[in-house]
């Protein structure tokens, strides 16, 4: 074995081993306490510098060429999902109800991968930073870490290129899939209460059944939202949870429900929005109670840069099966808000065994990856970042 197999395969063992490590942490947003101080210790010596505690736990590691050039920030998200994992691995999360079930682990590694490689043979010219991001995922009206990134100031002013990547269970290990536009969708999670008026369940008239109301308005939302587009225009409505009631003999007075739409063209969206509020008020009206409707967590879609997409589709054959993806998903992710500032590309790392692609969904307790797609994913962003700091994107 020559010094170079040797060294590739050292390597691959050390990212496995980075990713089990990661994996058995699994935290929730704002508290990735121990995964922020095992990113600590990983780059220690590594980098030209870690600033720590961005908006809470968030982390960015930093590595300068000798002389000036393009800006280049690499993103990977740090938190876990509250999910119980339920697979049987020696290395499985610590962390009862919560584990990386959307791949987070992944992100991280490769990012730690690409960082070592850059340090091992430095950058001739520009910069490079790595935000080990909070906070990915988002429960109703709480706050996205990527804001929190931008609000904090801890960012440069501008940067030629933002880069992110995301586990992919429909593609399997050695291959990347490259959205040519839009890579995730819009999202808009909503609540709605609605309020009526209690009574006993044997005088059903005396009350106003905000439950019944709710039931209507459900039911109605996933009709008239089907029905007022057309099958090419690519649209999502979740109702995600329902609460209320105080007993099986009351004619509840309050009932809440909270759901998502995702939607890929702004006019869509703003009909469907349109369209959501008009069927709280009538089916309100109808049911003599009132509907409340509040918006919130509204994430743009997150457009890939052209320019960024033909250099991975340069590049990326030397390194991988790069797969152009035909339909754009309609998940989210919050570095839409990164890639609605500065020129942005989002990767899709597949992930699955061969034979296997989508049967381990994102989200679920049994989610897990092929792990020969670590190095597939440093190949690829290593050779994005060397090929954006060789070219100076704004003049692309």
């Amino acid at each position: 074995m020559t010094v170079q197999e040797r060294t590739a395969v050292d390597e691959v063992e050390d990212l496995r081993g980075v990713r089990r490590r990661l994996h058995s942490l699994a935290e929730l947003r704002f508290t990735e306490h121990r995964t922020g101080a095992e990113i600590e210790s990983l780059l220690d010596g590594w980098v030209d510098s870690l600033t720590t505690g961005v908006a809470g736990t968030g982390i960015i590691a930093r590595i300068g060429g000798d002389a000036p050039g393009p800006r280049v920030l690499l993103r990977a998200d740090m938190d876990a999902y509250p999910v119980q994992e339920v697979n049987d691995l020696p290395y499985a999360s610590t962390t009862p109800g919560v584990s990386h079930a959307c791949g987070h682990d992944a992100h991280m590694t490769v990012m730690v991968g690409v960082l070592r490689r850059l340090a091992a043979r430095r950058p001739e010219r520009g910069s490079v930073e790595v935000l080990f991001q909070p906070a990915e995922e988002i429960p109703f009206g709480q706050p996205s870490g990527a804001r929190g990134v931008l609000e904090s100031g801890a960012l440069q002013d501008s940067y030629d290129a933002v880069l992110g990547l995301h586990c992919w269970p429909n593609l399997e290990a050695g291959s990347v899939g490259v959205d040519p536009k839009i890579a995730m969708a819009a999202k808009d999670a909503f609540r709605m209460v609605a309020r009526g008026r209690a009574s006993h369940a044997a005088t059903p008239g005396l009350g106003r059944d905000a439950l019944l109301a709710m039931s209507d308005l459900v039911t109605s939302l996933h009709a008239v939202i089907a029905r007022r587009r057309n099958p090419d225009e690519m649209v999502a409505l979740n109702v995600g949870t329902i609460s209320g009631g105080a007993s099986q003999s009351q004619v509840p007075e309050e009932v809440a429900i909270t759901g998502t739409l995702r939607t890929h063209d702004p006019a869509v969206r703003a009909t469907c929005k349109q369209t959501i509020a008009q069927l709280c008020e009538g089916v309100g009206r109808a049911h003599d109670v009132t509907i409340e409707l509040t918006w919130a967590d509204e994430m743009p879609s997150l457009v890939n840069a052209h320019a960024l997409v033909e250099l991975a589709r340069e590049v990326g054959p030397e390194v991988c099966d790069l797969v152009d993806l035909p339909k754009p998903p309609l998940t989210t992710d919050d570095f839409a808000l990164l890639a609605e500032r500065w020129p942005g590309l989002y990767l899709k790392l597949g992930v699955a065994e061969p034979g296997r692609s989508g049967t381990r969904a994102l989200h679920s307790g049994d989610f897990d990856i092929d792990e020969r797609c670590l190095t597939t994913g440093v190949d690829m962003m290593e050779r994005l970042t060397r090929a954006v700091l060789s070219t100076d994107e704004r003049n692309r």
